[in-house]
């Protein structure tokens, strides 16, 4: 039964992955060279999981070398391909035919309510857009709202032929769209227009610059109330009270992994602290990571929103930006220190730990434990070798501190609505890009539910308040570089390996655990 579990795992996602590739394949080729460079792009990125979950679907297990070899050609792969896009980008006459083709798919087939510009749904259904980019509600009064004639001709007056020059300008909410062409460098003209929008309306009004679904930029202007306000005091004593319950919970679940109920043994409370300290110090480092990076941004983070685990101690903390952000590198910058920050303490926890543990190590667990990370496995099975053919194996607490360290980060790193993973998804490919990506991770919760029932909790949390993806930057038309994408596909791989188990065949192939423990059952 478990090795039907096992394969129906990986069989599923290899198949969702695969739809997912053809489905962007279908998409992009109405936009000629640029869309077929960004699907290969996409491919190029996906290859490696693809090819994995394919050969283990037909029972072919590849080594860590192979693996190696198809990641860091993923990545030549994807830097070539995005030399060619930049090349082509400075090409006049393709430049020409996408913007054609854009126009062409926002006409829609010649519908009234998109071609006539007199149309007086036009701008309703262009608010509608910016609302789902802005995560906001859309509200259109005849007259922006709380947003005077003097400040809007104000801001009108800051457009021109040198930065963006504004055709058209829409009420939105209680503030406005303008439509136009943007002209020159965008970070350079994003940055011009907003400190002048700043001055001219004495900072009542933020700008920002996004892409409308059209794919054309537009700049939004919003009033400064409207930004993330700090937490307020039922929201710190919400705070305090998770942090207090996953004392409790890192408490209790080490007193579970040293075989004791603590809450009936308080006495031995002396005994949990070391395990305790060391999954608040994986946590810690997690967070102070955001922390040190939303810094170098000037931005500010809520309190972490801890989240208890009777199982594991916790799953990590749920972290809420007060600041607007000013562009996708910060988004991604500081989404992606905590993870790896916490993923490379851990990995250090569980190497050290098995260089530690010997026969008389505190920890006692079966070899069959191992079947539970690919990853755990892989290095467990260069670090002590031959000891995982035995039915039991004594390791250091490090090692289990790692382990833990490892699927809390692992966890946060699902590309889905507001947690990091789902964040850096955002960063990298835009919102609908991480809109899709939130649905497949609670498909593939769902699917490992099969196999490990933790992953149902976790889809419930996700559900509850991480689902919505996180407000705009300032400026979203500038992309994260090579290398933080290349930071984000080397992050998503150890999550899923961290988090996918062994195959029965593939534990007997590494010599992990016995015949009767892999096949018995």
């Amino acid at each position: 039964m478990e090795i039907v579990k096992n394969n129906i795992v990986s069989i599923v996602t290899g198949i969702i992955t695969l739809a997912v590739l053809v489905w962007g394949y279908i998409r992009s080729r109405p936009y000629g060279k640029f869309g077929l460079l960004s699907w290969l792009q996409s491919l190029s990125l996906a290859a490696p999981w693809v090819v994995f979950f394919i050969l283990i679907a037909i029972g072919f297990y590849p080594n860590g070398v192979f693996i190696l070899t198809l990641i860091v050609a993923s990545i030549v792969v994807y830097i070539v391909l995005g030399r060619e896009l930049r090349k082509l980008s400075r090409d006049v006459d393709e430049r020409a035919k996408l913007e054609a083709r854009l126009t062409a798919d926002q006409t829609n087939g010649g519908d009234e309510s998109q071609t006539n510009p007199m149309n007086p749904n036009r701008s309703s259904d262009l608010g509608a857009n910016l609302s789902r980019a802005t995560g906001m509600p859309t509200t259109m009064p005849a007259q922006p709202e709380g947003m005077s004639p003097e400040d809007l001709e104000a801001v009108r007056s800051i457009f021109g032929i040198d930065s963006f020059f504004a055709t058209e300008t829409i009420p939105y909410q209680s503030g406005a769209i303008f439509r136009g062409n943007l002209r020159g460098d965008p970070e350079t003209a994003y940055n011009s227009l907003a400190t002048k929008i700043a001055i001219a309306t004495d900072n009542r009004y933020r700008a920002f610059l996004i892409e409308n679904r059209d794919g054309k930029p537009v700049i939004v202007v919003l009033p400064t109330a409207d930004d993330p306000q700090p937490m307020n005091a039922t929201q710190i004593g919400l705070a305090i009270a998770l942090l207090v319950g996953t004392i409790v919970t890192t408490a209790i679940a080490s007193g579970l992994f040293l075989n004791f109920d603590l809450f009936s043994q308080l006495d031995r409370l002396s005994e949990v602290l070391p395990l305790a300290l060391g999954i608040w110090a994986i946590i810690g480092t997690h967070e102070v990571a955001h922390i040190v990076t939303a810094r170098r941004y000037n931005v500010s983070l809520s309190w972490p929103f801890f989240i208890p685990s009777w199982q594991i101690g916790t799953f990590g903390a749920i972290v809420r930006f007060q600041s607007i952000l000013p562009n996708r590198s910060a988004l991604f910058d500081i989404s992606a220190a905590g993870p790896i920050a916490g993923l490379l303490l851990s990995i250090v926890m569980l190497v050290f730990g098995f260089e530690l543990s010997t026969d008389t190590s505190l920890f006692q667990i079966p070899t069959d434990f191992f079947r539970g990370s690919i990853f755990v496995a892989g290095i467990a099975k260069v670090m002590i070798g031959d000891r995982l053919a035995a039915s039991l194996v004594s390791i250091h607490p490090l090692v289990l501190l790692g382990w833990l360290g490892l699927v809390i980060n692992a966890l946060n790193l699902l590309p889905a609505g507001k947690l990091d993973g789902g964040r850096m998804m955002q960063a990298i490919y835009g919102r609908r890009v991480a809109g899709v990506a939130t649905i497949l991770s609670l498909l593939f919760l769902g699917i490992a539910t099969l196999v490990n029932p933790l992953a149902l909790y976790w889809a419930i949390v996700i559900l509850v308040v991480q689902r919505d993806l996180e407000r705009p930057s300032s400026n979203e038309l500038i992309e994260p570089d090579d290398a933080r994408v290349i930071i984000a596909l080397l992050g998503f791989l150890v999550m899923i390996l961290t988090l996918i188990p062994l195959t029965p065949s593939l534990a007997a192939k590494w010599g992990i655990g016995s015949a009767a423990l892999i096949f018995g059952g």
